[in-house]
């Protein structure tokens, strides 16, 4: 079984050496300081422009 074989142990090993680990609470709080500096930026929260808007209801049209 690859799994199970010391190359593959090995470099699992090396690749989850790779990644920093931070607590929970730290991590909450680097979320909550990201989404704060990027509030202005989120369309979800300020709106959209109707001009820029692709979901805004169709504008009827009128020929005569």
């Amino acid at each position: 079984n690859v799994i199970c074989s010391p190359a593959f142990i090995l470099w699992q090993v090396a690749i989850t050496l790779r990644f920093q680990q931070l607590t929970v609470s730290q991590a909450a709080a680097d979320l909550k300081t990201f989404c704060l500096q990027n509030a202005h930026k989120d369309p979800l929260l300020m709106g959209v422009p109707s001009s820029d808007n692709p979901f805004r209801p169709p504008k009827s049209c009128a020929l005569f």
